[in-house]
């Protein structure tokens, strides 16, 4: 079983705007993700990142923290003034023509979702002093406070990484990030108000990203259909040529995605499936397909939002930025190694799940964050997940017709599911912090929503055989 790279071209531009938009407006993919107030101890965030001991996070921070590596964020716009993110975001820009010059405002349907992204990637934490907490606005102004350092235990590597022991800490919280804006259009939010449309934001992204220095991409957004628009396959094919890492989410079937989506069907994109907190293939929160690579937790997240806030959220679109972190780490720890290495580090170490050797629910593997970046491997120069070039070769250039894509595997028989209960939001002290309203995802996400951990949901498990 192979990577697809045989999908057909998409016929056409209007085609491709059709096939392309509605899913990465949302309308084929919903998440829900209520903000809450920072608790009075801000801990209980940093305890709930189980996937920083579970995946062997911490082990890897030993040797690397991600120092020198940038990342780009393609998203809904990154929130540098959030406590968490305080001296992460280096640059950025705006590719829709409706936000701000440098990136850092919220756009489109789910304006919150680069945040919540960027410190699952790289948040630096942040010490006691500069929670915007109970009683306050959570504005900018007290996100930006000058804070002083707060003692931390060498023993608890939870504690001892970062800016301080508070908040969230990401895979790689040494990392640069670069945000780049981009207008998702959704039905709360109506179509680009600058027209300029999706399939020419993302070529103009990646191209910005790549001039700008980032060695890893992080594309937290995905479509139903395996196909791109041919618009994106030279921006593509340059980050290829540039040695750059590009990360990308897989979808979630809660969102309607049972099938991988573009821009994770890409040759050499490293597309990134869901797991529930057992490490079992998400039975919502993931998708299924032949070009996934690797799978990392999706479920049972927490990020920052816009104002210092937070929030329960689950998704591929939070798994990804987890594997984008992982490339970080070894960029950082390898700098002679290129991009097709750095991928094949991270799939040559995952641990087999599922039917044995590679399957289309997880991949290579289970993501193992230890063995990726301080084991003493060697790995092949030639990307295991295919290449831009011979792709563009074949089937935009090349004489030869395309081959058929390989049929889809039988879905195995879907459990009945039962509804989760409904959230339940804090009252917040100062109700003009946020409207306790839902944050629209678009990358593909289902939501599993538990405030300050009051309230538990059920959770379906779905093994493969």
């Amino acid at each position: 079983m192979s990577r697809p790279g045989a999908a057909e071209p998409v016929a056409g531009r209007e085609r491709a705007v059709r096939l392309i938009v509605p899913t990465l407006a949302g309308i084929a993919s919903l998440a829900l993700a209520l903000p809450f107030a920072v608790p009075a101890v801000a801990d209980d965030i940093r305890g709930s990142e189980y996937w920083l001991e579970d995946y062997g996070i911490t082990e890897a921070w030993k040797t690397t923290q991600g120092e020198g590596v940038t990342v780009a964020v393609i998203d809904s716009g990154v929130d540098g003034t959030h406590p968490d993110l305080a001296g992460a975001v280096i640059a950025g820009t705006d590719v829709s023509g409706a936000g701000d010059p440098d990136g850092q405002r919220g756009l489109g349907e789910v304006p919150g979702h680069g945040t919540l992204v960027s410190t699952l990637l790289a948040g630096r934490g942040h010490t006691a002093d500069a929670e915007p907490g109970a009683g306050s606005t959570g504005g900018p102004d007290e996100a930006d406070a000058t804070v002083s350092p707060a003692p931390t235990s060498p023993a608890d590597p939870l504690s001892a990484v970062g800016k301080g022991p508070d908040g969230i800490v990401g895979v790689a919280p040494k990392a640069d990030l670069l945000a780049i804006s981009v207008w998702i259009e959704g039905p709360g939010s109506g179509p680009n108000p600058a027209g300029i449309a999706v399939d020419e934001q993302v070529p103009r992204a990646v191209h910005w990203a790549v001039d700008n220095g980032a060695d890893v991409i992080n594309m937290s957004l995905g479509s139903t259909s395996t196909e791109w628009p041919e618009s994106w396959d030279e921006a593509f094919l340059y980050a290829e040529e540039n040695d750059v890492v590009i990360v990308a989410a897989a979808g979630n079937r809660a969102g309607g995605l049972t099938q991988v989506g573009a821009p994770a069907t890409i040759p050499g994109v490293l597309a990134v499936a869901g797991l529930d907190r057992d490490g079992q293939a998400s039975a919502e929160a993931s998708s299924e397909g032949i070009s996934i690579a690797v799978a990392a937790p999706s479920e049972n997240l927490v990020g920052g939002l816009p104002g210092g806030l937070y929030a329960d959220w689950s998704g591929t679109s939070g798994a990804a930025p987890l594997v984008s972190g992982v490339a970080a780490l070894i960029r950082s720890r390898y700098p002679d190694l290129t991009a097709e290495e750095v991928v094949n580090r991270i799939v040559d170490t995952a641990r087999d799940a599922g039917a044995p050797g590679f399957d289309t629910l997880y991949g290579y593997g289970v993501l193992d964050v230890a063995a990726a970046v301080n084991s003493d491997i060697e790995v092949p120069q030639e990307s295991r997940l295919g290449s831009m070039a011979d792709w563009i070769q074949l089937y935009r250039r090349g004489s030869a017709p395309p081959a058929t894509p390989p049929a889809a595997p039988d879905p195995a028989p879907q459990p009945v599911l039962t509804a989760p209960a409904p959230p339940r939001a804090v009252e917040p002290e100062d109700t003009t912090v946020l409207p306790s309203a839902v944050v629209l995802g678009f990358g593909g996400l289902m939501l599993v929503v538990i405030v300050a951990g009051g309230t538990h949901v059920h959770r379906v498990r779905k093994r493969t055989q």
